[in-house]
């Protein structure tokens, strides 16, 4: 992890969890060694940061010069909070957790009055999330492919339980109650599919970028399917 990462994580760590957060806690949370994690504090404290506390008392983000001051109704800041709490059901942890720190760093810039409507929000999303099977693919590489618009080759499990390795354009993903699907434009089949992620079994870069092809192939697939495309 770079050292702006780091530095971000931590303040996004800061801005989450409930104050005081200990060093431990925040070492934890920013994959660092405590002693790191005091160097850390220092450069934040250097570059603005006003960061109350010390080494056995924990710390608490109090000023955060990087971020603008921002205003959002009462209802504006529960309907967020509702959409944000609402990611915990999807089954990506990963996007779960950006969510959260995307929202501590919304409430960190709010005035005062408005934080306090934040930390007593008072309406909630009690959903039980559904089972879903288990991921057998990175899914930070799986959205890297996506953004940067690139190939990825794929080990697939079909309905019919036959694996086939093939080369992809991945367009863009789904989430629902019960699944969680990639839309691309199969190389093999120089067709749309659609693909169960949890049937993908393995993924790895492909060597071909279709930049700046996706917005016309998301735009044909639109124009032409009026059924969801068959299962890859």
């Amino acid at each position: 992890m770079s050292r702006t990462d780091r530095l971000m994580r931590l303040m996004d760590a800061m801005r989450r969890l409930p104050a005081p957060v200990t060093a431990a806690r925040l070492a934890e949370e920013t994959g660092v060694s405590p002693r790191q994690l005091y160097r850390d504090i220092a450069t934040l404290r250097a570059g603005g940061a006003l960061i109350d506390g010390e080494a056995g008392l924990g710390y608490t983000l109090t000023e955060d010069p990087a971020l603008p001051p921002q205003s959002f109704s009462r209802l504006e800041i529960e309907a967020l909070l509702l959409a944000i709490s609402g990611l915990r059901t999807l089954g990506d942890p990963e996007l779960a957790r950006a969510g959260e720190d995307a929202m501590a760093r919304i409430i960190a810039t709010l005035p005062e009055s408005q934080g306090r409507h934040a930390m007593h929000a008072t309406m909630r999303l009690f959903r039980e999330p559904s089972p879903r099977p288990a991921l057998h693919v990175d899914m930070a590489l799986l959205r890297q492919a996506l953004w940067e618009e690139r190939s990825l080759i794929i080990d697939y499990l079909d309905l019919q339980g036959r694996t086939s390795t093939r080369e992809i354009w991945p367009l863009g993903m789904s989430y629902s109650d019960n699944h969680m699907m990639l839309l691309a434009h199969c190389r093999l089949r120089q067709d749309f599919r659609t693909f169960h992620i949890p049937r993908i079994q393995a993924l790895r870069p492909g060597g071909d970028s279709f930049r700046p092809r996706r917005v016309a192939l998301v735009r044909d697939y639109v124009a032409c399917r009026a059924i969801p495309p068959p299962p890859g």
